[in-house]
């Protein structure tokens, strides 16, 4: 699965960041600070999963994670595509995997 896979793609970081590059940055870490969020984030099969599929899988109520979603989106964590009447959610790419991947790992090198 895409959690437990190992290779990591890392970015190179520019030497001066331009403050729309630092703020999409600070909207994406604002993002990833809500623990259902995150949790609704890391449910996403790779092949991307329509709303109601994901709420079961995460066992909360559609309008729910179909809100989280919007977030995760407009932060460009997430990429939807329409296909037909449904609406299909993916991880936008392996970045954001890789961010989160970094974040965990942190985290439990801190404890």
């Amino acid at each position: 699965d895409l959690w437990n896979d190992v290779s990591m793609t890392v970015m190179p970081i520019p030497s001066s960041p331009d403050p729309r590059q630092l703020e999409g940055a600070v909207a994406m870490f604002d993002a990833l600070s809500d623990l259902a969020r995150l949790k609704t984030l890391l449910a996403l099969p790779e092949a991307g999963s329509g709303v109601s599929a994901l709420a079961r899988a995460v066992g909360e109520k559609v309008t729910t994670v179909s809100a989280r979603l919007h977030i995760l989106h407009a932060a460009r964590l997430v990429v939807r595509e329409r296909k037909g009447k449904n609406v299909i959610y993916r991880l936008a790419d392996d970045h954001v995997l890789t961010l989160v991947r970094n974040a965990v790992a942190q985290a439990s090198e801190m404890r």
